[in-house]
């Protein structure tokens, strides 16, 4: 016959501290840019499913800024700086921007001089691919071209993504 003992107080102390250590680890950087998840997501006044809907997101690969996180609920603002909470499964790290002003053109290399390969109208949004310096390659609607950075939003101004 075996015998079963309760773990040591010590061993409990351990267990605790590293699963503490493994949650702060997981937490995010904020701010940053992430996508939504999915075709309809819920906007609400704070972070719970409590509060109150304000808007409701219909397009999938909206770029939008996490500014703030509470628990599984996260903060965020979209181009317009509209701003409330959603849950974090609403959310994905893929990155995309959308163009912002007026109708921008796509290079076919990061330089003012480069072939035109298509024309993109405010309001596209483009998976976000890279960036270097001033320019920022993307992809839409299966077409990959190089945009100004000051031309979109979804990157910070000196962000490196690769």
């Amino acid at each position: 016959m075996q015998t079963v003992s309760y773990p040591s107080r010590a061993l409990l102390i351990a267990v605790f501290a590293l699963v503490s250590l493994m949650s702060w680890a997981a937490e995010e950087k904020v701010p940053h840019f992430a996508s939504l998840r999915a075709n309809v997501v819920n906007l609400r006044a704070g972070p719970g499913e409590r509060y109150p809907i304000e808007w409701v997101y219909q397009r999938r690969g909206l770029p939008v800024e996490v500014t703030a996180q509470f628990d599984v609920w996260r903060k965020i603002r979209d181009s317009d700086g509209t701003e409330g909470w959603v849950h974090e499964r609403m959310l994905t790290a893929q990155r995309s921007v959308i163009v912002k002003g007026a109708e921008r053109v796509l290079k076919s290399d990061p330089d003012r001089g480069a072939a035109t390969v298509a024309r993109a109208e405010p309001g596209v949004v483009a998976r976000l691919i890279e960036c270097r310096a001033d320019w920022c390659r993307v992809e839409t609607q299966g077409i990959k071209g190089w945009l100004q950075r000051v031309d979109v939003w979804g990157v910070y101004p000196d962000e490196t993504v690769e």
